[in-house]
């Protein structure tokens, strides 16, 4: 059984006991959570369609970690103008393990 979430503006397509990474989420390592927002669900080839979330369906998650991103550079240069610009970033992740799903 699989299900499509939508969580921090993206889409992921899950089963039972995967490990995935997402935009941060609150919660300690060890808590678990409840994704509600869940676009498809589907089994072999049965499959439910949200329009556009399912009523009903959700899928329940362990936080595995909190954790960074690899540092993003973000350069910028004005040639000829001495111009330069240099900046970094890192995004926080949330680790999760898919625990259950249900339709």
């Amino acid at each position: 059984m699989f299900a499509v979430i939508e969580t921090g503006g993206k889409q992921y397509r899950v089963a039972k006991g995967d490990v995935i990474e997402v935009e941060r989420l609150d919660g300690d390592k060890g808590a678990k959570l409840a994704l509600e927002r869940v676009l498809m669900v589907g089994e072999g080839d049965k499959v439910k369609v949200g329009n556009p979330a399912l009523a009903g369906a959700k899928v329940t998650a362990e936080v595995v970690a909190q954790d960074r991103a690899d540092k993003v550079i973000v350069f910028k240069k004005r040639r000829r103008k001495n111009s330069r610009r240099k900046r970094g970033h890192r995004q926080h992740l949330t680790v999760l393990r898919i625990l259950d799903i249900a339709a």
